[in-house]
């Protein structure tokens, strides 16, 4: 993988990491942009890693590196899951996270079309979807 390669995939996770962030944080929910620019950039440079001692050695498996990042991004969204007396709250921010760290895999591997694709769904799914369950089901919001 080239140098201007690496930086085109570090620059898209941190815009596509950031976009979901930005929805997160226009919601004032704990886990905004920061936390969501950081774990896309995160995942994306292992993934740039990966590609890059894959040059080195031919034994490297960029594979066990992604199942090591969602293993650790696990780790971190269970972190933001918190039960209350009527319930639980934070999942929807440990699947968003969850699902920018993916992001950000796809972005590393040069997967651009996936990551821009799926960032737009997590969007939608932010947002646009927060209206018609609030709408048809009156659910509590998050």
């Amino acid at each position: 993988m080239s140098e201007v390669t690496a930086t085109v995939n570090l620059f898209l996770a941190f815009i596509l990491g950031g976009s979901i962030g930005w929805f997160r944080e226009k919601e004032r929910k704990t886990a905004g942009m920061r936390t969501h620019i950081l774990v896309c950039l995160g995942s994306a440079l292992f993934m740039v890693l990966s590609a890059k001692m894959m040059q080195f050695s031919g034994s490297a498996d960029p594979g066990r590196l992604a199942a090591g990042i969602a293993t650790g991004i696990g780790f971190i969204g269970a972190g933001c899951i918190v039960q209350t007396g009527s319930g639980v709250r934070g999942i929807t921010t440990a699947a968003s996270i969850w699902v920018t760290a993916a992001i950000g895999i796809a972005a590393g591997a040069c997967f651009y079309i996936e990551a821009i694709i799926t960032t737009l769904m997590t969007v939608a799914a932010l947002q646009m979807i927060r209206a018609f369950e609030t709408h048809y089901f009156k659910t509590k919001e998050e």
